[in-house]
């Protein structure tokens, strides 16, 4: 029942966002019967329908040419209807000050230029008969003149049509050149790939022999309908050219099955670092098929860490499945990764939310590097992001531990990013004993 409200209250909603969208943008800029109308109206009914299908058809099992075919206009035009909106929200304030500008130049335009002193109140001016002025005093309960159509005296009434048109004209062009603008930016810094971040973490128990250790953090590839073999590419260049000691890829790389994007992830094979590559599951893996998915990167040359760790020079180098695992029974077992580990060595633990730090904390854990966030993706999203996780980008200290939250190399859903700029990470471990 809950869920039917909320599926009722969403679809009201967007229906809402499209009637307000094709007013602004097709009702008010165009002629009943135009073509122009008619296009625009078709596209308030067509891009939604574009954009559920290409929600559930992953989902849903429709054939994955269906789903590539869906996501692009889909996905995008998600992005689109958001951006707009909030374009046109803002074009709401200007439309009244625009509206009065215009009024006000058209009276002066209008307004004679005499030369002559006005009238009192309650006085007519008429010709003398010597070419002066004469003043002629109006009855008491004559009406007052009418303001001109398009006059200032009532703030109130409405512009003249043409003048109405011109504003819902200039307020909807900026709209969808701000909105328009924003989400292309947004996709092109999406398609060129991450750029490279470095940090430097001390950690109090880590040996002067590992001072300067690199990570390579990757999260949240996301492969998809969308983003496939060369966005993998682009990924494995950039994190291959840092020279990393270690690669962490902590969750999220595929929405989709091994079926479809297997050859999609391939050139994860080319990921090169003196310690190898390490991989733990994300909540998108078990959407996708975690325990095929956790084979195929194993096939690829990435060791998964599945509720376990390894030793590196230096510290210990941990990882726990996601908590969308725990419908598999397959959910965070902290106590099998990190329970009978010597903790007066560093530990690094690799988990894809950032919600499982206060695990970390009870464990010991030095550092814990996670992602899911995607830094909010797409703006006003961070202030979402920061209700439902702890940290959404970047490094801060809980207790003893220190959390470092990538905001992802790929998008998920929208290949567009506004505000939250995909990045690889370089962690550079530092010694205090050096």
């Amino acid at each position: 029942m809950v869920f039917v409200v909320a599926l009722v209250a969403v679809v009201a909603l967007l229906g809402g966002v499209h009637r307000y969208l094709w007013r602004r943008f097709v009702g008010d800029t165009t002629a009943p019967g135009s073509a122009l109308r008619r296009a625009g109206t078709v596209a308030a009914y067509v891009l939604p329908l574009l954009s559920v299908g290409a929600l559930v058809s992953g989902r849903s099992g429709a054939p994955f040419v269906v789903q590539q075919v869906l996501a692009w206009p889909g996905y995008l035009w998600l992005a689109c209807l958001l951006y707009l909106t909030l374009a046109l929200l803002v074009g709401e304030a200007v439309r009244p000050a625009l509206r009065r500008f215009l009024a006000a130049r058209s009276d002066r335009a209008a307004a004679p230029d005499t030369g002559e002193r006005d009238a009192p109140a309650g006085e007519l001016a008429a010709p003398g008969a010597r070419g002066g002025v004469a003043t002629l005093t109006a009855p008491a309960d004559a009406p007052a003149p009418a303001a001109s159509a398009g006059g200032t005296a009532d703030p109130d009434t409405p512009a003249d049509p043409g003048r109405r048109l011109f504003v819902a004209r200039a307020v909807g062009g900026a709209a969808a050149v701000a909105g328009l603008s924003t989400v292309g930016l947004g996709t092109w810094g999406v398609l060129r790939g991450p750029t490279t971040k470095r940090i430097t973490v001390p950690l109090a128990k880590l040996p002067r022999s590992a001072h300067g250790f690199r990570i390579a953090v990757v999260s949240d590839i996301h492969l998809g309908p969308v983003l496939g073999r060369a966005h993998t590419r682009r990924i494995v260049d950039a994190v291959n050219a840092t020279n990393p000691d270690l690669i962490a890829v902590v969750g999220d790389l595929v929405d989709g099955s091994v079926a479809d994007l297997g050859p999609a992830a391939e050139p994860l094979a080319g990921l090169r670092a003196r310690h190898g590559s390490f991989f733990v599951t994300g909540n998108h893996e078990y959407f996708s098929g975690a325990a095929q998915w956790v084979d195929r990167v194993r096939e690829l040359g990435l060791h998964p860490l599945e509720n376990d760790r390894v030793e590196i020079d230096g510290f210990d180098l941990a990882g726990v499945n996601d908590v969308a695992g725990e419908s598999e029974g397959q959910g965070p077992d902290f106590g099998r990764a990190l329970g009978d580990r010597d903790r007066s060595r560093a530990a690094v633990l690799l988990a894809h939310q950032p919600v499982v730090i206060h695990d970390a904390v009870e464990h010991g854990v030095d550092l814990q590097l996670s992602g899911h966030t995607h830094g909010g993706q797409l703006w006003p999203g961070s202030l979402v992001a920061e209700l439902a996780n702890p940290t959404v980008a970047g490094l801060e200290r809980y207790g003893d531990t220190q959390l470092y939250v990538s905001r992802g190399a790929g998008a998920w859903g929208p290949p567009v990013r506004v505000g939250a700029p995909s990045d690889i990470t370089v962690v550079q471990l530092a010694s205090r004993r050096a």
